[in-house]
């Protein structure tokens, strides 16, 4: 009996350590940046437009109608690309870039950095820029970390990366609900100047692969009614204005470097 209390007393212990270690790690700090205004999250800003924003490809399957659709209206979006993706699909990236879209970081797999080491966030970072610097020759600066999910030494990271969130996410990796669902939560918010949110890939964990062909769907109507309304569209760093990182060792990942990071307000 006072082994099987001593058993138990040890699994509650070490039950509530693991959450104290969650809560200090990853859900404080995430909390924080996204509820504190930290990075490109909210809508609060007064450049007036809406900025699309793509996350988990490039897929061949679908990022190439989304770029047509795009380029048809002459919209600028921000695709936060995986590393692995890119090195695999390299003329997408190319083409995003050729046609004024603005590249972001998603780490190179599509891991949480709830459960990576700081270490390895910083390779799942450095190993995107190098392959997007092979292939554009340019070094991207905006990152979106999977999820929106960031661990607490993240925030290091802010002096040489922008952190970009979001203010509307319609649940678009999932099929449930087709195009009504998505078009229904993205014409609830026509006017709200928001950072929208959307998948053009449906092959992360807990995604659907047709998704994206629902988001395409919806997302044309929501376009057509917002050229009706002239509302119009922006890249990330178009509508934030947001300045690079003053020092940028990107290779080496100095985390000595200074910055100018924006607060944005928060009601």
């Amino acid at each position: 009996m006072k082994h099987s209390l001593h058993g138990s007393h040890v699994g509650s212990y070490l039950l509530l350590s693991l959450l104290i270690g969650l809560l200090i790690y990853t859900i404080i700090p995430t909390a924080l940046i996204r509820l504190g205004g930290f990075g490109a999250s909210k809508k609060e800003n007064p450049t007036r437009g809406i900025a699309l924003t793509f996350d988990d490809g490039p897929d061949p399957a679908y990022t190439p109608e989304l770029l047509d659709f795009l380029r048809l209206h002459r919209i600028q979006a921000t695709f936060f690309v995986l590393g692995s993706k890119a090195e695999k699909y390299p003329e997408l990236i190319r083409r995003m870039h050729k046609e004024g879209h603005l590249i972001g970081i998603h780490n190179y797999v599509h891991w949480t950095n709830a459960v990576l080491t700081p270490r390895k966030v910083r390779k799942q970072i450095k190993d995107t820029v190098a392959v997007i610097e092979h292939i554009l020759g340019i070094t991207p600066i905006h990152y979106r970390p999977p999820w929106g999910v960031i661990n607490l030494f993240d925030f290091l990271l802010m002096k040489q990366f922008r952190f970009v969130f979001w203010s509307l996410m319609v649940g678009d990796w999932r099929c449930s609900g087709g195009k009504e669902k998505i078009r229904r939560k993205l014409f609830a918010r026509l006017q709200n100047n928001d950072i929208i949110v959307l998948h053009d890939s449906g092959q992360t964990l807990g995604a659907n692969r047709d998704a994206p062909m629902f988001m395409l769907q919806a997302l044309k109507e929501f376009v057509e009614e917002c050229m009706r309304q002239e509302i119009p569209f922006l890249r990330i760093d178009k509508k934030l204005q947001l300045d690079a990182p003053v020092t940028r060792e990107t290779h080496g990942l100095n985390l000595e470097s200074q910055t100018n990071l924006t607060r944005l307000p928060v009601k």
